[in-house]
């Protein structure tokens, strides 16, 4: 077992680090506020720049080809400082992912420079629906053959960069016969595509800089050029990348949570109470063992589904195990945080108040942990009738 990084990954997460202190930190309860939106999109142009939007896309398209550990690492690294912007960054390298993944050439080349280059902000994944979240295949949103092109009409929601995203990977029933799941297919649809509408950005209890908002397809007229991926074929396309995705929310847990724990420590170390710091107390001592037991753990998971994605290796199960576990020992870390941290943690003045609400949706999104226990079992039974 070798766990050492490569050069490579260690300059992506340096860099990350020393993004995450010197340009989200100072500004990072700023970033909730008023201006949040602007210093968010300011941010993501300097991370485009710096070849943090193509993580693990091929050069020759725009992207840093570092690789899937690069990726968790940067995304875990950002959001110790900002959970609004790893997430942002997250998200777009997934939608960059999906094109590179099973786009023809010609999409390649067309969105994949300006989703790595900055041109776009970032892309949009129009996958959840309102009667369609940990059940995407009973979405409603059609698309409708008409000529060389497609008419979709539905709306989609909980879309996060819906805002200021340049494409929106679209999913979207094209056989309502099929079989539940059989009959979706996918699109790239441009944001200035006429039909298309953003609602209103969510006002959410955390990640609040990244927008999240509603998107309405009004009989949107898409070329046929612009499935992506074959017809029929978006449910497949869209759980294997949900998979990819789930590393992504994994680091990030996994950044906000190792970072609450680090500022706990720090303070109770300068605290003192009954003539001594806070830090010299067993019993907060075993919280602090605790927590960063089960903190490296997670990273130990969330590395090995990175690796075994890099690899061309199954991690489904993986990611799964990765983002269940993450998630919930980083909301575990966060409430720790704010317990040590006593009534000062409550309060807005300290950070961990704040990454207490950035953590909660990570057992959520990107499919909540209830799911990831159905993949993981589902993966232990296949597993088992081979054996």
């Amino acid at each position: 077992m070798h766990f050492a990084l490569t050069e490579e990954q260690q300059m992506i997460a340096d860099t990350a680090r020393a993004f995450a202190e010197s340009e989200l930190a100072p500004v990072a309860a700023e970033l909730e506020g008023p201006e949040g939106r602007r210093l968010l999109l300011a941010h993501l142009k300097k991370l485009s720049e710096l070849g943090f939007m193509g993580l693990n896309i091929r050069a020759d398209y725009g992207g840093t080809e570092a690789g899937v550990t690069a990726f968790s690492l940067a995304i875990t690294e950002l959001a110790r400082a900002c959970a609004s912007t790893a997430v942002t960054v997250s998200v777009s390298n997934m939608v960059a992912e999906v094109i590179q993944a099973v786009g023809t050439d010609a999409q390649k080349q067309h969105y994949l420079p300006k989703l790595c280059g900055g041109e776009f902000a970032a892309g949009g994944f129009c996958l959840t629906e309102a009667c369609a979240g940990s059940d995407p295949a009973g979405m409603k949103t059609r698309a409708v053959k008409d000529g060389d092109h497609y008419l979709l009409s539905g709306s989609k929601i909980y879309i996060t960069s819906a805002e200021y995203a340049g494409v929106f990977v679209v999913w979207a029933v094209t056989d309502p016969a099929a079989k539940k799941g059989k009959g979706i297919s996918c699109f790239l649809v441009d944001a200035d595509t006429p039909g298309l509408s953003i609602g209103k950005a969510e006002e959410k209890m955390g990640q609040k800089a990244s927008a999240t908002n509603e998107v309405h397809f009004d009989n949107c007229r898409v070329p046929a050029s612009q499935m992506l991926g074959a017809e029929n074929d978006g449910f497949r396309i869209a759980v294997a990348e949900l998979a990819g995705g789930r590393i992504g929310i994994a680091s990030l847990a996994l950044g906000v949570g190792q970072a609450a724990m680090d500022y706990a420590a720090r303070y109770i170390a300068e605290r003192n109470q009954f003539n001594q710091p806070l830090i010299n107390f067993q019993g907060l001592q075993w919280m602090l063992a605790d927590r960063a037991t089960e903190l490296e753990a997670a990273r130990l998971l969330v590395m090995q589904a990175a690796w075994l994605k890099e690899n061309q290796q199954p991690f489904s199960k993986a990611a799964s195990m990765a983002k269940l576990f993450a998630s919930e020992k980083a909301n575990d870390a966060c409430y720790t945080a704010l317990q040590l941290l006593g009534g000062a943690g409550y309060i807005k003045e300290y950070p961990i108040e704040r990454m207490a609400r950035d953590v909660r949706i990570t057992t959520i999104y990107e499919g909540t942990s209830e799911v990831q226990r159905i993949v993981i079992a589902r993966e232990l039974l296949k597993e088992l009738a081979t054996a």
